[in-house]
């Protein structure tokens, strides 16, 4: 335990042997003040002797950073600058799954832990990616702009039944989301780095197959984490190789999508459409091209973005910090970057 004041007793007074250090937490988020107010409330609820501070915007940090031990973030608000100017860092904990722009920032710390939430987002990431398809084959939004005009506009729509979807990336959302596509009636294919059977899918391809198999495809969803072999993995290859009927769903990371091949690909008619929930850069600038892509639709980083996340994060949340008070680091679950002193 960390102590300080002293152990003599002077005349006269009296001084505690031990007094307990506080440890500073920082939370940094962008999502609603009172998601970011419940995490402070649910943390100080079970762990009281901690001190915590609470940003919505990387540039707030100023009068918190240089005290800060422990962070809490998504990937998309962060900056280099926050690890850079935190010396007293040990430990960050991802409140999503995606680490990309956490553990690639140049100034993170060779010692600092990072954790992750990991099986939770299953219902709603799939959730939304079933909505986006949805959207895409009916075109709710000309049923949008039709009502914007009071006007009164029908046309068929397309079905989910029997068409194929290709899933990039064969993770916990995947295992998820594939049953529910099958009960739509699809054909499911998965894309994986490291191929294997897996309910719910009628066959798992290696992921260097993408290119070669996307003329099959009538939708293909990004759920690839950002890696550097994930990267633009979805380009104008796949973009040629494509039906022009089909539409592509990214519920992954921005990178995974090269993003001017996809607005050539819109533009040219090689593929019919798109739904975007998240871009290589958030929040997505006003005179960013794709806001005005043809037959695109912009989803502002929604899929896990749901009422109750906080509590069904708080566990993993709550047992890493237990563990991290107790100066127990290496029994955190879901560490996706260790100290270099650890080793292998």
């Amino acid at each position: 335990m960390r102590a300080t004041g002293t152990d003599r007793h002077l005349p006269g007074m009296r001084f505690p042997l031990y007094q307990p250090a506080m440890t500073n937490i920082l939370i940094l988020s962008e999502v609603q003040e009172a998601m970011r107010a419940r995490y402070k409330a649910m943390l100080l609820e079970r762990f009281p002797q901690l001190t915590i501070n609470v940003v919505g915007h990387h540039n707030d940090i100023g009068p918190y950073i240089a005290d800060t031990e422990v962070l809490l973030c998504f990937s998309p608000p962060m900056a280099d600058h926050v690890v850079r100017d935190a010396p007293k860092l040990k430990w960050i904990q991802a409140l999503g799954t995606g680490v990309d722009n956490i553990v690639d920032l140049p100034s993170l710390g060779k010692e600092v832990v990072v954790t992750n939430v990991r099986g939770i987002h299953g219902a709603p990431v799939s959730e939304a990616t079933i909505a986006y398809m949805l959207s895409l084959a009916r075109d709710l939004p000309r049923s949008a702009r039709a009502q914007e005009r009071s006007a009164w506009e029908r046309w068929p729509s397309q079905l989910l039944e029997g068409k194929t979807v290709g899933i990039l990336g064969v993770g916990l959302i995947a295992e998820y989301l594939a049953p529910i596509c099958k009960a739509f009636g699809m054909t499911v294919i998965g894309f994986s780095g490291s191929p294997r059977s897996t309910l719910g899918f009628d066959r798992v391809a290696p992921r260097n197959e993408l290119t070669m198999l996307a003329g099959e495809l009538d939708y293909l969803v990004a759920l690839a984490p950002l890696t550097p072999e994930t990267r633009g993995i979805i380009n104008d290859k796949v973009f040629v190789a494509m039906k022009p009927t089909a539409y592509l769903v990214n519920v992954a990371r921005g990178g995974v999508v090269d993003e001017p091949a996809l607005i050539a690909a819109l533009e040219n008619g090689q593929i019919a459409g798109a739904a975007l929930d998240v871009f290589s850069q958030e929040p997505l600038p006003p005179d960013n091209p794709l806001w005005k892509a043809k037959n695109i639709t912009i989803f502002p980083h929604l899929g896990g973005y749901s009422h109750g996340y906080e509590d069904r994060a708080m566990p993993t949340i709550a047992g890493n910090m237990e563990k991290f008070l107790n100066n127990d680091l290496k029994s955190m679950i879901n560490i996706v970057h260790k100290p270099a002193s650890w080793g292998d």
